[in-house]
């Protein structure tokens, strides 16, 4: 008789890097652009994978999903990325069940920010879980942690003060401006690259610097005029911007080129010019800085910018981990309630089968046997049993896998395949 091979059990994991202890260079190697993060997803499904999502920003790159050995994960990092697995072992990080889903909870209700109480990174999770989703790739568990860590970040945010004051990589930007060049409402101001940073960037330096000449460049004219329209600044096109640069005395770029789109080549300088890089990739080239009179600055060093917005935030640290604690122990308790229904479905099952051999043997033993009554008290018994089994196992204090083992080895039950179902897989794995 052939054997069938057995369920492979997939573990919960967290890997990737972060600003922590990646600097720039080594995170813009391991960026993932929506091709690449489309072909993880392609390539998880192709290895087994059932569920995973991945996150890819300016200060980390992050995959969550479930395998058998947290290097499937890194090699799906790896091969669609330009990092390599010795530089992911210097730099990385591999989180397993707990441990992983207290870093998305602390990731996503901005306590794991490069600056304290950024909120930008739950989009990002949230983009990540709906294209997962779209390719089949979001189970149960994913689901409703996602939802589980976006509750907490909405919580956080309305009920606590870690967001107050505007304080973000946008904002440290211009507020470096604002600390380093003077007379900043009249000097000329050029912002490259106009998607979500540059947007925010763009509304920050209206709003902060009262400049209102501002130039936008885009490689898409159409998007920089939207944006422009919306502040009445001035556009220019793409084909120009070597010699918009030259008359800037401030040049923020903001672009999601892969490679570098300024380098040395390209300026031809006959003034002083602060140059902020908020791409990541970097997109100016490091041969920038041997030019006299230019200076660079990477979000790297914005994001080392304290000041009392910052101190003020930490402060309200205690409060958002009580309301992560809250609820994290609420999506815990479903967890293990979904961990443990298979067996007590189970047990139930094995009950019910020794109540009908027992009924059928009394049946036929007592003469004018009630067998309704007979129904309705051994229904009612087995209903109060595995109650109580079931309490157990939600009480904070029992070993869960333990309970669970226990328990399937005293009635010989297996909740792999309850009477009358289908295998179930576990969605979870504590061992």
């Amino acid at each position: 008789m052939e054997k069938k091979n057995p369920v492979k059990h997939q573990t919960f994991y967290a890997v990737g890097l972060s600003y922590k202890k990646a600097d720039a260079e080594i995170r813009g190697k391991f960026s993932l652009g929506n091709l690449a993060k489309a072909t993880v997803m392609q390539q998880a499904k192709a290895e087994g994978i059932k569920s995973l999502i991945v996150t890819s920003t300016c200060n980390r790159t992050e995959i969550y999903g479930f395998a058998e050995h947290p290097f499937q994960l890194i090699k799906l990092l790896c091969d669609n990325s330009n990092g390599t697995v010795n530089e992911f072992q210097e730099v990385g990080f591999v989180y397993k069940n707990q441990e992983a889903i207290n870093h998305i909870f602390r990731v996503g209700t901005g306590l794991d920010s490069q600056i304290l109480g950024d909120f930008e990174i739950i989009a990002q999770i949230k983009n990540s879980f709906a294209e997962a989703k779209a390719e089949g790739l979001a189970n149960a568990f994913m689901e409703r942690l996602v939802n589980s860590v976006i509750q907490a970040s909405k919580k956080i945010k309305n009920e606590t003060e870690i967001s107050s004051g505007a304080t973000s990589v946008s904002f440290a930007s211009v507020q470096y401006i604002l600390n380093n060049v003077a007379n900043v409402s009249e000097k000329n101001i050029l912002l490259f690259g106009t998607g979500k940073i540059g947007r925010n960037t763009c509304e920050n330096l209206v709003k902060h610097t009262k400049n209102d000449h501002i130039v936008l460049v885009n490689r898409t004219k159409d998007k920089a005029e939207k944006i422009a329209g919306k502040f009445n600044l001035i556009v220019k096109d793409y084909d120009v911007l070597p010699l918009e640069i030259p008359k800037a005395d401030v040049l923020v770029v903001a672009t999601g080129a892969l490679e570098p789109t300024i380098d040395e080549s390209i300026l031809q300088l006959q003034k002083p010019l602060l140059i902020l890089d908020l791409s990541m990739p970097k997109n100016v080239h490091d041969n920038v800085k041997n030019i006299p009179n230019v200076t660079v600055i990477h979000l790297d060093d914005l994001s080392k910018i304290t000041d009392v917005t910052l101190e003020n935030r930490k402060k309200h640290i205690p409060q958002a981990e009580m309301i992560i604690e809250e609820i994290k122990d609420e999506f815990i308790a479903w967890m293990n309630s979904r961990k443990f229904a298979p067996t007590i479905h189970a047990l139930k099952e094995k009950l019910n089968s020794i109540k009908d051999t027992e009924l059928n043997f009394q049946r036929k033993k007592i003469e004018n046997f009630d067998e309704e009554q007979a129904e309705i008290i051994s229904r009612r018994i087995i209903q109060k049993i595995t109650t109580h089994f079931a309490n157990h196992l939600k009480d904070d204090a029992t070993m869960v896998d333990e309970s669970i083992e226990w328990i399937e080895k005293v009635f010989q039950i297996s909740p792999l395949t309850p009477k009358g179902g289908t295998p179930q897989k576990p969605v979870y794995n504590e061992k």
